[in-house]
Parts: C-alpha cells; sequence; structure tokens
C-alpha cells in the first residue's frame, strides 16, 4: 500500500513534537501547550520537566490513579469522551449517531471468523482520547492478550466533525487491535485508532509494532501474556480513540454516549 499524505503530515509533526530546545525555548513551547488546551497538570510533574513537547503529551502520573479492587468492576482505559456506546447489532455498532461500521472490518484479516463472531451482538464502546486528555492507555481489568495485530492505514482526524462526516473512519485509519480474553473467559478486544498530528501508538508489551512507519500488516501472537487491571500498556502521540468490542452478555454498562470519564472511574460491571 501507498503511505496516504495523513501519515507524511503526521511524521513531519512527530519530528517537530519530538525536538528538544534549549530549556528557555521548550519552558515557554510547554507552558503555551498546557494553557492553549487547558491540561490539567495537578497529578503530573511540572510542565517544564519535560525536555519535548512529546514527552509533555505521553506524561505519567506521580501517582497511580487509585481504583475498584473488585475483579468485576471494569475500569476506563483512559480519560476520554464516550463518543457512542451500546448494542452490536450483528456485526454492527456505531461510529457516531446515525453512521455504523463494521465490527468484521475494524477486527480486519488477521482475526478469525471464530473470534468475530463472539462479539457479534455484544457490546461496544468508542473512546475518543482529545489533545487535552491523558495519553497513557492501561487494561480495562484482569487480561489475557491473545494477540496483537497492526493493520496500516490513514490517519484522518478522529474528533467529532470527522466521525459525523468520514464514513468508516475506524476502518480507513491506522489501528492496533489487541485480541483478548477475561480472567472468566470471555473475549473482547481493545482497538487502538490512529490519528493526525504524531500518529504513533506505543504498545509496551510488542516493540516490533512500528505504526506510522511500516505498511503492510503484521500478527502477533502470545501464549502466556496477561495484563493486570490497571497496568500501563503504551500511549497515543497525540490524541486518537479506542474502541473495545465485548462478547455478548459479558459487561452490564455503567456509563453513556457523551459521558466524560476517566481512566480508573468503574464504566461497567463483568457479569458472571
Amino acid at each position: 500500500m501507498k503511505r496516504h499524505y495523513t501519515s507524511a503530515l503526521s511524521q513531519a509533526f512527530g519530528k517537530l513534537a519530538s525536538k528538544a530546545h534549549s530549556p528557555k525555548v521548550q519552558n515557554i513551547i510547554n507552558a503555551a501547550y498546557v494553557r492553549m488546551m487547558g491540561l490539567d497538570m495537578s497529578e503530573f510533574d511540572a510542565p517544564q520537566s519535560y525536555p519535548t513537547l512529546n514527552a509533555l503529551f505521553t506524561r505519567r502520573f506521580k501517582r497511580m490513579r487509585p481504583f475498584s479492587a473488585d475483579s468485576a468492576d471494569m475500569i476506563s482505559p483512559c480519560d476520554s469522551l464516550i463518543t457512542e456506546c451500546g448494542t452490536i447489532h450483528n456485526d454492527l455498532a456505531l461510529q457516531i449517531k446515525g453512521m455504523s461500521y463494521s465490527v468484521d472490518d475494524v477486527l480486519g484479516g488477521f482475526i478469525s471468523d471464530e473470534a468475530k463472531e463472539a462479539v457479534h451482538d455484544g457490546l461496544f464502546l468508542n473512546f475518543y482520547l482529545s489533545p487535552r486528555d491523558y495519553h497513557r492507555y492501561h487494561a480495562p481489568l484482569d487480561m489475557q492478550v491473545l494477540s496483537a495485530v497492526h493493520i496500516p492505514g490513514k490517519l484522518y482526524p478522529v474528533n467529532i466533525p470527522s466521525l459525523k462526516k468520514q464514513v468508516d473512519l475506524f476502518v480507513e485509519n491506522e489501528r492496533v487491535v489487541l485480541e483478548c480474553l477475561s480472567s472468566a473467559g470471555k473475549r473482547f478486544f481493545l482497538i487502538l485508532v490512529g490519528a493526525l498530528n504524531v500518529g504513533k501508538m506505543e504498545v509496551s508489551f510488542e516493540p516490533r509494532i512500528q505504526t506510522n512507519t511500516v505498511l503492510e500488516p503484521s500478527r502477533y501472537g502470545y501464549e502466556n501474556l496477561y495484563l493486570k487491571k490497571g497496568e500501563d500498556f503504551g500511549c497515543f502521540q497525540m490524541g486518537s480513540t479506542i474502541v473495545m468490542l465485548c462478547e455478548k452478555e459479558m459487561l452490564e454498562l455503567k456509563v453513556s454516549a457523551s459521558e466524560n470519564v476517566r481512566f480508573a472511574q468503574t464504566i461497567a460491571r463483568v457479569i458472571s
């Protein structure tokens, strides 16, 4: 496949964001970004401590947020806006109200038909991370990762205006599909969707995945890869989206569309 112009633009912005300036200049850049985007830095180090704008984007907590120890409580994997959530009708979920996408198409050709069918008529949640949000993502519950699939693609913006006008945005954009099992053996997927500006998605347990770089899809399978609830497993460089697809009768949702959520907040109850 050919590299899309959105990938080239994102690579150029990524180089700028990763450039370390003199401390004085970098302090001005970081302070301006914090002020312009309205970042709440109360849980993080001071803006001037980050050597690049990208380091500020991908900042880590000074102290981990507390979350429910109950294994049946699913927590939000990130700080975000839930743009849509609800029932998958056969294999169709909502990109935004009035516009659907195919779950099978989003998951791509490296996921088996059996695994795809497991989430038909299940539940979906779309988490949009804006440039002002905390950019790291965490395991929503104790889980086993069966595979990671990297699907190169475009890097269209994933904000609300783009969701309303760009058909099949989640299918067109570059993404990393994580096939997972809950501790009760229920199948679900976490899909990291790339977006314009930088366009990088880091997956800490799989350094072979280099997004916005390679042009061919790839799949990595695992036998004994487990993540604990709340565990940090990577980050977006700039804002983006996480799509969660869950097996039927796996969850009882505790949130709704258009709701802002924070990492560590309980968003669903696992049905035993």
